[in-house]
């Protein structure tokens, strides 16, 4: 078991579920928020909030959060973010890329580098892990969206990259470049998408033992939790025995 999603999804089942979904909640509102304050507040003239209400929308945030969030935007008052992303090593030498959208830049980094050194990492300076990564579009669908084979044909014609397809859905991989259009050519196949999204890719990954996946976890768990921080990615792997062996204890 590879990466930092499935280990999310596994802690978003076991952890306190409502205290999480408020935080999920929060970070998305951020986003939308931002989003419609560096373009339009359309979202069918402004692709970034488009992309931020569709990801809200997966995640069954009420539409009136949504609203307030856009709203927001139009204010005036609103604080001003900026998106910064952090990059060092975890235990066992795992590569993590950290993004934040923060008010205050101080504030972030300190807590991040807090975090990182904690749990027996190091925050390094940007650039330090990123060329161990691709920064791809990443695009989901509900596995209802048609077969594997379905998916696959209309990915090669859209122009992906990759597919992955299993039981609970299917993963659409694609250049970053290239998100935009791909994911209207998939819209033209699949219908809309559940989640359109830009994420970083390991191009290695790196083995790490039970005591060290604890303590990883730890950390990215501890990150997810931050106010500021928006998404989290690592290129650990650890084996189906030991992620049961964790997850159960």
């Amino acid at each position: 078991m590879a990466g930092h999603s499935q280990f999310k999804n596994i802690m978003h089942r076991k952890g306190k579920q409502d205290a999480i979904r408020s935080r999920l909640f929060s970070k998305l509102a951020r986003e939308v928020t931002v989003a419609a304050k560096t373009g339009l507040p359309d979202p069918e003239k402004n692709p970034r909030l488009r992309l931020a209400v569709q990801n809200a929308r997966a995640e069954n945030m009420p539409r009136d959060n949504i609203e307030r969030a856009i709203k927001k935007a139009l204010g005036g008052d609103v604080d001003t973010y900026e998106a910064i992303r952090y990059e060092g090593y975890g235990p066992g030498g795992v590569a993590i890329i950290v993004e934040a959208l923060t008010d205050n830049r101080n504030r972030a980094a300190s807590n991040v580098r807090s975090l990182f050194t904690k749990y027996g990492g190091n925050l390094g300076e940007t650039g330090s892990v990123a060329f161990m990564f691709t920064r791809m579009g990443e695009i989901t669908y509900k596995a209802a969206a048609g077969s594997a084979d379905a998916v696959m044909e209309a990915g090669i014609e859209a122009g992906a990259d990759d597919v992955q397809s299993d039981e609970s859905g299917h993963v659409i991989l694609c250049a970053f470049e290239s998100i935009g259009e791909v994911t209207h050519a998939l819209a033209a196949k699949l219908g809309d998408a559940e989640t359109v999204k830009v994420v970083w890719k390991p191009q290695t990954v790196t083995p790490v033992d039970e005591e060290t996946a604890t303590t990883l976890m730890k950390l990215i768990d501890a990150l997810d939790e931050d106010d500021d921080v928006q998404n989290v990615f690592t290129n650990f792997e650890v084996s189906d025995d030991v992620m049961k062996k964790l997850t159960a204890a």
